[in-house]
């Protein structure tokens, strides 16, 4: 059986604050728990109305201390955002707070626009520094060496899985040179997965880590009893993305009767291209959709994301989900 994880935007809706979507957040990973879900994620995104997730390490500490089991972390941290030393240091203590259970996944992107880019006192080439800032936060995670000068404390030792996040071969040839397992952001940028999974598993180099390769892939699935009601729920998602095209930034909207009401064939289309690995339906269309799904990429594990207005209605949808998937 095919792990099954989940990346939750902690989605602040029209309806709700961000303390709501910060809770709201933490039950879903308190139901994923009991049922059979391996991963719980969240990412960071900056100055994003509708998520609610900046602050990635203290809604990942949120989530872990209402959960026993379900591993938590961040998919992911954007490195070039951030210092090695206090990304170690952050998940270092979450190490301590909760062993064995956070996972860290690491992206390049600066999880926002230009302008904040600069307003977290980064410029556009930051991000050519990422391989050695990668291995510059591995070295601060490892046991720390006799004479070592700078040391995460807490963070030194506890070697916190690292993984490399994506959506373009760049990610897929970094996570194989090192060793690391590599998750796939296919959930809005699948262009590239065929690609990038061919270049991951075919220059993977065995590390400490990991001996062979483990690929993640993201995936959008919206479930509900009936496919008429799954597709409702999803007019949400879609609606998301096509206001991300006209740039945008709402809270969540509760979904709609006609999608095409509200978008225009041109975002209709470019939509779609980004939303091209997604399943909605119910439990039986979410199985074989999946299933095509595992077919294609033979990934080792799906994180799936299901962006749905409703709490209630999204519980339920990840409660099906995980009964088609197990």
């Amino acid at each position: 059986m095919t792990p099954i994880s989940i990346l939750d935007l902690v989605r602040i809706t029209d309806a709700t604050d961000a303390r709501q979507a910060l809770d709201n957040a933490r039950d879903l990973a308190a139901h994923a728990e009991r049922w059979g879900y391996t991963r719980f994620w969240v990412a960071e995104h900056h100055n994003m109305p509708s998520i609610a997730s900046a602050a990635t390490s203290l809604v990942i500490a949120h989530v872990a201390a209402g959960t026993q089991r379900i591993r938590v972390g961040a998919g992911g941290i954007m490195l070039p955002n951030h210092s090695p030393l206090v990304i170690a240091e952050q998940f270092g203590t979450l190490a301590h707070l909760f062993p064995d259970r956070i996972d860290l996944g690491l992206g390049r992107a600066p999880g926002t626009d230009q302008a904040t880019l600069r307003a977290l006192r980064r410029t556009p080439h930051t991000a050519e520094n990422f391989p050695d800032d990668v291995l510059e936060l591995q070295r601060l995670l490892a046991p720390a060496r006799p004479g070592q000068h700078i040391v995460a404390t807490p963070g030194a030792g506890t070697e916190v899985p690292l993984w490399m996040l994506g959506s373009s071969t760049f990610g897929a040839t970094l996570a194989a040179q090192l060793g690391l397992p590599y998750a796939f952001a296919s959930h809005f940028a699948p262009q590239q997965l065929q690609s990038a999974l061919e270049v991951y598993r075919s220059r993977f180099e065995p590390s400490k880590q990991l001996q062979k390769p483990h690929a993640m892939v993201g995936v959008n699935l919206i479930a509900a009893d009936t496919s008429e009601e799954a597709r409702h729920l999803a007019t949400s998602l879609q609606m998301s993305f096509t206001n991300l095209l006209r740039g945008q930034r709402q809270l969540s909207q509760p979904p709609i009767d006609d999608i095409d009401s509200y978008w225009n064939p041109q975002e209709k289309a470019q939509a779609q291209s980004m939303l091209a690995c997604s399943v909605f339906g119910d439990k039986a269309e979410i199985r074989a959709g999946v299933a095509k799904v595992l077919a294609q990429t033979q990934c080792d594990e799906l994180i799936i994301v299901s962006d749905v207005y409703d709490h209630a209605a999204r519980l339920r949808s990840f409660e099906l989900i995980a009964e088609a998937l197990h």
